[in-house]
């Protein structure tokens, strides 16, 4: 049998939601057929309806994992995402609030009185409480200072001062250490007598009396060697460490490339004053990734998919309206060149096939560096290569598919000029897609914003007004 709030598999989680959505269905119907009925006692017997309905679905809710209940308020409109929030229990509020989204934590946070959301706070680790607390009203957190204890309060500052892509942001406090100068059996008789290991601890720090770090201790040696020998000589002194101040991007390499569990995080003087672990790693990644979807798709930000229109529609104000500008600027180049099209009505259906292609190659160039970009590997050194090989492949490209398509335009219209410039106009528009697709991204890096936001936008812009250009300039000056 299953341990309750066990988490659950992607098939399990959708039957949980499927099961939920019923369970509300259900509700809304018995309250309105009861409300329609006119019969003595009908508020007792509605108020009996209404708990009973209200029990069952707080049953199912107490059995899922916090991450599931987070996954089932995601995707409820708000009416009844608050009646589902109203029924998970007070000692589960702020492990939920942590797992779902930032847009849906707005709207349960709005629903929460002072006293519900510092009760839901207090129960949490302070490295959590530092992730809530930018959501948090302020006389909330001022409140869970107050209940915290001096070591926790600094722990709390500390968490809070880092910005959000550092690593300081990602680590915890929670960590076990040692010192190198006793016995293996010492170690294990200490960890005996705590209540449990700290998640995903995989090693112990070992440190001197002024949290030096000088290695860690993994159990598994803990485990195979003599309970005699002492840690100083099974413990390994090299390890992967980070400081607070760096970016936690360079920290997920890194945890993917030495296969890392957890890693101890110190000061510019060495000394211990956190970790990091694999989950909270896996977060940052998810969220990284989310962020950059969205930012390539032109949304300034995460958006709840049940959010009023308004808001929705501020979120995506942004590059709508830059879209607009570039499509204008699309559509002038069109006009410049209306004579030539009306002469060759031919041109009018040929140039999307040049302006799409160059999109889509743009697209897939900047996708490429963007993320070559987030994994460090694009330097100044390399640049020149890295643009030679794009306009290398871009050219090879367009002489392919232009040829193709040249063909078919040949046959289709019974003209061979009209085939040669259009794979001249693919080519040549491939190769501008090439070089503007690694310049974006390098220049957005180079004034400091990020190279996702909005760079499939830009490059669509540019390959269109460039496509049709081209192509229309190559038509009026060889076909006309």
């Amino acid at each position: 049998m299953a341990d309750l709030e066990e988490p659950k598999l992607e098939e399990d989680v959708q039957e949980s939601l499927r099961q939920v959505l019923a369970l509300l269905s259900k509700h809304r119907i018995v309250e309105q057929l009861v409300h329609k009925q006119d019969m003595r006692r009908h508020e007792l017997v509605e108020s009996l309806v209404h708990k009973q309905n209200l029990a069952e679905l707080q049953k199912k809710l107490d059995e899922l994992h916090p991450a599931d209940v987070a996954y089932i308020l995601e995707a409820l409109p708000l009416e009844d995402r608050l009646i589902i929030w109203s029924l998970v229990k007070a000692d589960r509020d702020g492990d939920i609030l942590l797992a779902v989204s930032d847009a849906v934590r707005g709207t349960l946070i709005a629903d929460m009185e002072p006293e519900e959301l510092v009760a839901a706070t207090e129960q949490l680790d302070t490295d959590e409480i530092a992730d809530l607390a930018p959501d948090l009203p302020e006389e909330v957190i001022e409140d869970v200072f107050q209940s915290l204890s001096t070591e926790e309060r600094e722990q709390l500052r500390a968490a809070m001062s880092y910005p959000e892509d550092s690593v300081g942001a990602l680590m915890d406090f929670e960590m076990v250490t040692v010192r190198e100068d006793v016995s293996l059996e010492v170690v294990l008789r200490y960890l005996r007598r705590l209540d449990e290991l700290p998640d995903h601890t995989d090693q112990l720090f070992v440190v001197d009396r002024a949290e030096i770090l000088k290695g860690v201790l993994p159990l598994g040696r803990v485990l195979v060697n003599d309970p005699d020998r002492l840690v100083s000589e099974v413990m390994t002194a090299e390890t992967v460490h980070f400081e607070p101040g760096q970016r936690a991007e360079l920290a997920a390499q890194a945890f993917e490339r030495y296969d890392l569990v957890s890693a101890p995080v110190v000061d510019d003087r060495s000394k211990l004053v956190g970790r990091v672990t694999v989950a909270a790693v896996v977060d940052y990644i998810r969220e990284e990734s989310d962020s950059e979807m969205l930012n390539l798709a032109g949304l300034r930000e995460e958006e709840d998919i049940f959010a009023s229109v308004w808001n929705s529609a501020k979120n995506r104000w942004t590059w709508l309206a830059v879209n607009l500008v570039t499509a204008f600027i699309a559509s002038r180049v069109i006009g410049i060149f209306e004579g030539s099209i009306e002469r060759l009505v031919a041109l009018a259906a040929l140039m999307p096939i040049v302006a799409g292609i160059g999109g889509n190659s743009g697209n897939q160039t900047i996708t490429m560096i963007v993320r070559a970009m987030a994994l460090g590997q694009i330097q100044r050194a390399n640049a020149k290569a890295l643009l030679k090989k794009e306009l290398a492949i871009s050219l090879l490209n367009g002489v392919v598919w232009g040829t193709i398509f040249g063909f078919f335009a040949t046959v289709l219209y019974d003209s061979i000029p009209l085939g040669l410039v259009m794979m001249a106009a693919m080519t040549l528009n491939l190769m501008v897609a090439a070089l503007f697709g690694v310049f974006i991204p390098m220049l957005m890096q180079r004034f400091g914003r990020d190279p996702a936001v909005g760079s499939s936008v830009l490059i669509t812009a540019i390959t269109d007004s460039g496509g049709f250009f081209i192509f229309l300039g190559l038509a009026t000056l060889f076909l006309l």
